[in-house]
């Protein structure tokens, strides 16, 4: 597959994913933000919801920002991108229970909000680099050059 002209690669492509990686993150912690200043965030209920908000937030637009402008991908057609939503989604499942496990260590450690949005930003890190080799070995492997 030839490349696009202008199309990123190496240390630009990096740079690019992790600049929507921490978007991604961003839009994360603030819908986490926002759901846990509904109460008291020492309540178990409430942390899960934060953090699952967050998680789906986070997850829409790292999608729409990997598709088009990580991937360039061309899929059209409900059927075929909630297909390749699905599997984008699949794929997050490993990265997310990396990304929880070490936020939650984290709020339970140190119980502060500080910690826990710091063992949120490593756990994300960390699941954003798996991410990206999962979705460009299944989930975009036509648009990003693998096998069909």
């Amino acid at each position: 597959m030839t490349l696009r002209a202008g199309r990123p690669r190496g240390a630009r492509l990096a740079l690019r994913y992790a600049g929507f990686a921490a978007l991604a993150v961003l839009a994360n912690l603030g819908a986490q933000r926002a759901v846990l200043a509904l109460g008291d965030a020492s309540q178990p209920g409430l942390f899960v919801a934060a953090m699952a908000v967050g998680t789906g937030v986070g997850l829409v637009v790292k999608y729409i920002l990997d598709k088009r402008w990580i991937f360039y991908d061309t899929t059209r057609g409900a059927r075929a991108q909630g297909a390749q939503f699905a599997l984008y989604t699949a794929m997050g499942l490993v990265t997310t229970a990396i990304f929880w496990v070490t936020e939650t260590a984290f709020w339970m450690i140190w119980g502060t909000h500080a910690a826990r949005e710091t063992g949120a930003v490593m756990g994300l890190a960390v699941g954003y680099v798996t991410k990206y080799l999962l979705d460009r070995r299944y989930v975009f492997r036509t648009a990003a050059g693998g096998a069909p």
